[in-house]
């Protein structure tokens, strides 16, 4: 009895030793499929805005090495600028994670940094798989006009300005790039509110929120992260 014993262990020690680099394959896979996000900021803010979706997201199964935040300086031109500094900011996030595509996510003046990008950059639309904003001035906010006189970004998000008028061009949602936007009616920046809304996007309404609040709202975040999945 014991010889039998002895033998069945045996082969319950050769079966685990097939299965387990299997399983062990399969993880790395998964975690290797997983696509980079950049995390992009809007105007008058800095990378620190995203400490909780960036929290959701490792509690996801993301690692630090696949979540980046570009940080710029929000008072220069989107399309002159900022939009091919974020160029070569992706660039290198591929290079470094041997990632095809990242995943953007950008929150108010962001979103028009990200949109220049994938419109219009040779590689944007390549190098990118899904495009959140959230609170973007999509197509102008008149509280823009309140700064126009003296910073270029402001001038950006003015209605009907150089870069409203460029990216309102043609498709809004170019390329196969997923699209999706989340829009608060109580927004005290970005007026009027259906200023945020794509034609091609997925457009959510996130209730009423404070411009700012959308960053650390559980649902926004709940949404943002079953886009990234899908």
């Amino acid at each position: 009895m014991l010889g039998i014993h002895v033998r069945i262990v045996a082969l319950f020690a050769v079966v685990a030793s097939l299965l387990l680099p299997a399983a062990g394959a399969q993880a790395r896979e998964a975690a290797a499929a997983r696509t980079p996000v950049v995390l992009v900021h809007g105007y008058n803010a800095g990378p620190g805005v995203w400490g909780g979706l960036r929290e959701d997201l490792r509690a996801d199964g993301y690692t630090d090495a696949e979540l980046f935040s570009f940080g710029y300086d929000t008072h220069r031109s989107v399309n002159e600028v900022i939009a091919g500094e974020l160029a070569a900011y992706v660039e290198d996030v591929k290079r470094r994670t041997g990632a095809s595509r990242v995943d953007l996510v950008s929150h108010s003046f962001g979103s028009l940094v990200t949109r220049w990008y994938v419109k219009f950059d040779g590689a944007g639309r390549s190098s990118v798989g899904h495009w959140v904003s959230l609170a973007g001035p999509n197509h102008g906010t008149s509280t823009a006009w309140a700064c126009a006189l003296w910073d270029q970004a402001c001038r950006d998000m003015t209605p009907g300005s150089y870069v409203q008028k460029r990216l309102a061009e043609g498709d809004e949602t170019p390329g196969d790039v997923r699209y999706a936007t989340w829009w608060s009616n109580c927004d005290e920046v970005v007026n009027p509110d259906n200023s945020v809304p794509l034609t091609g996007a997925a457009n959510n309404a996130a209730g009423c929120l404070d411009h700012n609040a959308l960053l650390g709202d559980d649902g926004v975040s709940q949404g943002v992260r079953a886009f990234l999945r899908s």
